[in-house]
């Protein structure tokens, strides 16, 4: 270990650019175990690893995997990086490691960073495709949960419980599991094979996966409260924001997650509405979190004649992942910063979408929430092209009525509310967790949410203290 002065920091080799905008297939190739136990060797396995105490919403075992791997011990790496997170080859590939994790490790400032998020990426994909699997018990206890949603906070839910022998029922309403990991993200950045080993595991565990099955209209919410001794709510933050301009409904206006979602669904071999077809035209995306940058890399490998951004801060001020802003910069992607948009223009003849007004802005102090206000100047209002615009501007919690009739307690932006230290809601057998409690945010986040329910359940259900991870 402590090898960082003769081992240099190196990112997991990436495609060529021309290669990769020809398919939507992973853009990364990940460590093999020769070239991984070097860059966990850097590690200088602090006493106090903030990587794992401030960076990881999950705690994550990150100094000890890392050790194990850097003595090429495969399976001890294996079984720590998956103890403490349900899908570490998923977050491994999604998080935004730069500001969690990576940001926090010691030699972040001098020597780079561990590439703490690929060597957990790595020791996953490794030790599957040596035959590892992950010990569950099978379904030992007499209770039975229901975990409604199936994006990373109800998978998370699910894991922990299942691993403590609890019976789940998953109910999802879409027709592929996974939430936002499924239908969300696209396949350049998270392989759809990789998702649908997760739920292989998990039914190979015990989980009941109902697919097609939306509670409040396939099935009654009272019967699952009648019928399961406890119910997780992982029903995620899916209806995007909208910038309260006119000709927002307009055919060639679409929400960031309406676009990603209906190309993911062409490519599971489904067909593409005519609307979608982005080949040939002009894209402009709003927003600067990672859900824009889907959207403008999806629109390259589409066959966009140009993709553009619009962002109302500067790069540093970008909520995303700089990776893929930078990924989204050698693909192609033309950035313009310090925009506003002021109107979306149409053509008042034939009824085309032309383009968006924008006026330029400038930053000003800072906010309650920590982050520069934006300030926009009058008298700079100008127009950018485009053939198509997609909305990226943040997620709200969609209004489920079986949640108000159940009595559950949500604020004035319907996110349920929640202890803390337990997820549980205002109603004794409900618990809730992610983007619905918190609003939208990080896979990590609300599968540490998921994992705090578990646990309080367990708790709850079993009547013994639940175990430490």
């Amino acid at each position: 270990m402590q090898n960082f002065i003769e081992t240099s920091r190196r990112e997991p080799e990436k495609k060529n650019v021309n290669l990769r905008l020809r398919s939507f297939d992973e853009i990364y190739h990940y460590y093999d175990l020769a070239q991984v136990a070097p860059q966990a060797e850097r590690c200088v396995q602090c006493g106090d690893p903030f990587c794992a105490t401030i960076g990881c919403p999950l705690g994550n075992y990150i100094p000890q995997w890392l050790a194990a791997i850097a003595n090429r011990d495969l399976e001890t790496a294996f079984l720590l990086s998956n103890e403490s997170s349900p899908f570490p080859e998923i977050l491994g590939r999604i998080c935004p490691h730069n500001t969690l994790c990576e940001c926090a490790c010691t030699l972040n400032d001098g020597y780079g960073a561990i590439t703490i998020g690929a060597i957990e990426a790595s020791i996953t994909d490794l030790a599957f495709a040596k035959g590892l699997e992950l010990p569950f018990p099978g379904i030992t206890r007499e209770a039975r949960v229901a975990v409604i949603g199936s994006g990373p906070a109800g998978m998370s839910c699910a894991h922990f419980l299942l691993r403590a022998g609890i019976g789940v029922d998953m109910y999802e309403r879409s027709d592929e599991p996974g939430g936002l990991l499924e239908l969300g993200i696209p396949n350049f950045k998270l392989d759809k094979a990789i998702v649908a080993r997760r739920f292989d595991i998990l039914r190979r565990a015990g989980l009941q996966l109902h697919l097609n099955r939306e509670v409040g209209r396939d099935l009654e919410f009272g019967q699952l409260l009648e019928s399961h001794d406890a119910i997780f709510l992982g029903v995620g933050a899916t209806g995007g924001r909208l910038p309260q301009l006119a000709h927002e409904g307009h055919g060639n206006v679409f929400r960031a997650m309406e676009f990603l979602s209906e190309i993911l669904h062409r490519l599971h071999g489904g067909p593409i509405h005519h609307r979608f077809d982005v080949r040939d035209k002009r894209v402009v995306v709003i927003g600067g979190g990672d859900t824009a940058m889907d959207c403008l890399r999806t629109a390259l490998r589409q066959g966009a004649e140009s993709v553009t951004c619009l962002y109302r801060r500067d790069p540093s001020n970008m909520p995303g992942s700089h990776k893929e802003y930078h990924n989204a910069q050698e693909e192609g992607v033309t950035f313009l910063f310090h925009r506003a948009p002021t109107q979306i223009i149409v053509d008042e003849g034939d009824g085309r979408l032309r383009g968006v007004e924008v006026r330029n802005t400038r930053l000003a102090g800072c906010g309650a929430d920590g982050r520069h206000l934006v300030e926009e100047l009058p008298g700079t209002e100008h127009s950018v092209p485009a053939e198509v615009l997609i909305l990226a501007l943040g997620f709200d919690v969609e209004e489920f009525e079986f949640v108000q009739q159940a009595g559950v307690k949500t604020d004035a932006s319907r996110r349920m509310v929640i202890d803390r230290r337990s997820g549980r809601t205002s109603h004794p057998k409900i618990f809730a967790g992610g983007d619905c409690s918190r609003g939208a945010h990080l896979a990590v986040t609300a599968a540490a949410d998921g994992r705090r329910a578990a646990l309080a359940i367990m708790e709850q259900l079993l009547g013994d203290p639940p175990p430490t991870v």
